[in-house]
């Protein structure tokens, strides 16, 4: 039975505030969890909860720790470490549709660190207890160069990814850090800077959308593998970030363009580089652009949908049912629980469209995306870069799971 809660704040990769909860058994035994920020959120997800004060230019979240503290923690005492009554408990007391009451970054921890009760309490591991029947390791998509609101690089599209596709995890996480080193050394060599952005990758002040591709593919050939089998690349354009609702047109590369101009610049890079995924090509809130682009080329790559539909089962039913992107971003703290993850995944999967579990621009070092990716049969994550330890903790969370299932 849940003994106690106690909740603190404490920084996330960024030097934000953001909530972590410990939570303790009648055994004595502590769980503990803590909860990622997004830079770029979209307008739909659950609310973080932010004090607004002088404290951390307005960031800090005594607020959503207090709530955990003094709401949460007695409606749970004495109850078992069960996420899903849990979970319905804090929704119940919250009594809205997107956290505002109480806060997702609230909702989650507790969330979080009950399913970590839960699984010690079977002797199980977090991936093992998620199972519940095949598991499988994710491919990465690997964050290697940084624009948009993750970086000052002057790119408008916000990440470029490499995904490596060879068997292994193993070897996927050793092709990402070969090709990830040599675009450092190519970037040096030519005059660029090499700091790296919010997620770990690069932020070169390139002139175009173009030039980072090129480079990408170079990277790719000179660390001895092949674009478009070995490695594919893969993009978040965050478009909601560049788009200007007044005169309806995005501003991409110096020029601005309208959703089918963009759409067409959009066919003119996937039939040019090996693309695998575009992630929210259009505003948040223009669906049929993600239809029609979904018509043109979801039978060639991902379209993938973050800002579009938040983790949020009613959103991924819009987009099911106009038949809008092929793919879907999977952020637990997005909607706030981990109960409504599941059912938002679950759905996806039942209408087949790929999930791809993901980090935040601002994480800590909880590395329960690993689990769930494996757990879960997620087939992508996305967790940054080949540098910064918050995203490095990832990759060796799953180098440490494939090499306890190749045991068995």
């Amino acid at each position: 039975m849940i003994k106690d809660l106690i909740a603190r704040e404490i920084l996330d990769s960024r030097g934000n505030p953001t909530v972590e909860v410990d939570l303790i058994l009648d055994n004595n035994k502590t769980y503990r969890a803590s909860v990622p920020s997004g830079a770029s959120a979209g307008s739909r997800e659950a609310l973080e909860l932010r004090d607004k004060d002088e404290r951390y230019h307005g960031k800090g979240v005594r607020r959503a720790v207090n709530n955990v503290n003094n709401i949460i923690k007695p409606a749970i005492i004495g109850k078992k470490a069960d996420v899903v009554v849990i979970d319905r408990i804090m929704q119940k007391i919250d009594g809205t549709t997107n956290k505002s009451t109480l806060g997702a970054n609230a909702t989650l921890a507790v969330s979080l660190a009950t399913l970590k009760a839960a699984c010690d309490l079977e002797g199980k591991e977090l991936w093992e207890y998620l199972s519940t029947s095949k598991v499988s390791l994710p491919i990465p998509m690997m964050n290697v160069i940084n624009g948009g609101a993750h970086a000052d690089s002057g790119l408008a599209i916000q990440e470029f990814m490499i995904v490596p596709v060879v068997p292994t995890f193993k070897e996927r996480l050793r092709v990402g850090s070969e090709v990830f080193h040599t675009l450092k050394d190519i970037l040096k060599k030519d005059g660029y800077h090499v700091a790296v952005g919010d997620e770990g990758g690069f932020a070169p002040s390139l002139r175009s959308t173009e030039d980072a591709l090129v480079y990408i593919v170079k990277a790719i050939n000179e660390s001895g593998y092949v674009p478009g089998k070995d490695v594919f690349i893969a993009l978040d354009v965050a478009a909601s970030e560049i788009y200007n609702e007044n005169t309806n047109t995005y501003r991409i590369d110096n020029r601005v363009l309208s959703a089918r101009d963009l759409l067409k610049f959009y066919s003119y890079i996937v039939d040019k580089y090996p693309i695998i995924s575009i992630e929210d090509p259009f505003d948040e809130n223009d669906f049929e652009s993600f239809q029609l682009i979904t018509k043109l080329l979801g039978n060639k790559i991902m379209l993938v949908g973050d800002d579009y539909f938040v983790t949020n089962s009613r959103c991924l039913q819009k987009g099911i049912d106009m038949g809008a992107g092929n793919a879907i971003i999977i952020k637990a703290n997005q909607i706030g629980t981990v109960s409504e993850t599941i059912e938002t995944l679950i759905l996806a999967k039942k209408n087949k469209y790929v999930p791809i579990i993901s980090h935040r621009s601002g994480e800590t070092e909880d590395t329960f995306i690993s689990d769930f990716a494996v757990g879960l049969s997620i087939p992508y994550i996305k967790t940054g870069s080949l540098s910064r330890g918050e995203r490095i903790a990832k990759y060796n969370q799953l180098l440490r799971i494939e090499e306890k299932l190749l045991r068995k």
